[in-house]
């Protein structure tokens, strides 16, 4: 039985806790704020209270940690905790050059291999361990980790042997460029079809069945047509992607769209949305 080290238990981290346990895995789990872990305890999940008790005697560590920031910290006591020869699989998104710093922080501590292994979906995915896992990884730790990644995904999409150069975390950005775009696009039509005096489930009905439909923009549209947002990804965290993905272009390339978007998500944070659902940002249309 593998025994893995899993550091986060937000949004999206509880339920991949879940997802592992019932596929056997041998879990100890930490949590900054330990009594949001506890709960998982039920799953058989052992919660510890710190990084490094999480990952003594572990073969894998996954960090599913906010920012690059925590994602270090944490992680960093918890690599040099783990068994010889552990993987490490960083799967929260955080950014080129946090993921560079994972790669060089495994390094630094000897005998660790790191995984580039960013997600796609949200809560729902998560708890139905439908998840899209982005990976990079050499092709020696890949039967290892490859267990893991079919306990919380349907599928995982290989991008690169080398975790240094974060294609996970690159195609990551680029799909989350996309999602963050079509989150204010539904937002802004519903806001400029109330100022029109048009009925936003009008907007929704037309473009059912058509070439420019998305289940995405019925799920996100139905949110905001009721004023109901809880958080499936929250407007804070849409917000720090937003920034990553801003950060990642070179300048050889103009985010007109993307520059906009991180605005409007800036505005929703101003105005006190951020612990609610990303489709909150509709919000950045009122004056």
């Amino acid at each position: 039985m593998t025994t893995v080290a899993f550091l986060g238990t937000g949004t999206m981290g509880a339920p991949m806790v879940r997802n592992l346990a019932a596929a056997g895995f041998d879990l100890r789990v930490w949590n900054r704020t330990r009594s949001r872990a506890e709960p998982l305890a039920e799953t058989g999940a052992v919660i510890v209270d710190s990084p490094a008790e999480a990952a003594r005697g572990a073969d894998v560590l996954v960090t599913m940690l906010l920012d690059a920031d925590s994602t270090l910290s944490a992680g960093r006591e918890a690599a040099a905790a783990l068994n010889t020869g552990g993987v490490w699989a960083q799967m929260g998104t955080i950014g080129l050059p946090g993921t560079e710093a994972v790669c060089a922080a495994a390094a630094e501590i000897g005998g660790v291999t790191v995984v580039d292994a960013p997600v796609l979906g949200t809560k729902l995915p998560a708890e139905k361990g439908e998840l899209v896992v982005l990976a990079a990884g050499a092709p020696q730790v890949r039967e290892v980790v490859a267990p893991l990644f079919d306990a919380i995904g349907s599928r995982t999409q290989w991008v690169g042997e080398d975790p240094s150069q974060a294609g996970g975390s690159r195609l990551k950005l680029v799909a989350n460029n996309w999602v963050l775009t079509l989150t204010n696009a539904v937002g802004e039509s519903i806001a400029l079809a109330e100022d029109l005096g048009v009925d936003p489930s009008e907007f929704l009905a037309a473009i059912k069945g058509t070439a420019t439909d998305s289940a995405y923009a019925h799920m996100k549209g139905a949110a905001i047509i009721s004023g109901e947002f809880p958080p499936a990804f929250t407007l804070s965290a849409a917000a720090k992607d937003a920034g990553l993905v801003s950060q990642a272009a070179s300048a050889g390339v103009r985010l007109d769209l993307a520059e906009a978007v991180r605005a409007r998500f800036a505005r929703a944070l101003t105005a006190g949305h951020a612990d609610e659902d990303m489709a909150a940002v509709y919000y950045a249309s009122k004056p």
